[in-house]
Order: structure tokens, then sequence, then C-alpha cells
């Protein structure tokens, strides 16, 4: 796996992300998909039910980046916290 300074990453605007390494020239592509986790609890453990959902049904998950924090509030009390995340995977054709 590349490592932040041999790897060169261009978000394309289709949502792919396409990283090589300069050394070696292998090109890699990975998809972004948008998730909403939520919980009663906090914000984080709605993130990581988000992701630990995902990674059921999609494999070799390697990023994820906090894009929202919201709350649901009912009769003036929190009963949800939901967090909104970008998840990348490898991509296979």
């Amino acid at each position: 796996m590349p490592d932040l300074r041999s790897c060169l990453t261009t978000i394309l605007s289709i949502g792919i992300v396409v990283g090589f390494r300069e050394s070696e020239m292998a090109e890699n592509v990975y998809k972004v998909i948008d998730l909403v986790g939520t919980s009663t609890e906090s914000w984080e453990r709605a993130a990581t039910a988000a992701v630990e959902r995902a990674a059921q049904s999609l494999r070799d998950l390697r990023v994820a980046e906090v894009v929202e924090q919201d709350l649901v509030i009912e009769g003036g009390k929190v009963t949800a916290y939901r967090t909104k995340v970008k998840v990348s995977f490898k991509y296979e054709s």
C-alpha cells in the first residue's frame, strides 16, 4: 500500500480516486462513497456504525473521512447522533 510520500492522488469529478507510486508507476483506482451512520450514544459511534456496516459488503476499505455531523432532536432532547463519512475502497472492474 502506498504511503503518503510516495503516492500521488487525484480526485476525479466522478468520485473515483486514482493513485500511483512514482517509483513503480503501478496504478490503483479507489471509489469514494458517502455514508451516514446513526447512534444514540455519540458521533464516534455513528461513524463506526457506518464504516462497520460498509465493511460487511465492500472489500478493501481504505480511508473514511468525517464530512458532517448533526443531531436529531425530539421533544427538546437529543435522540440520535448522525455522522456523514466519505469512505474509499479499491475499485475492481
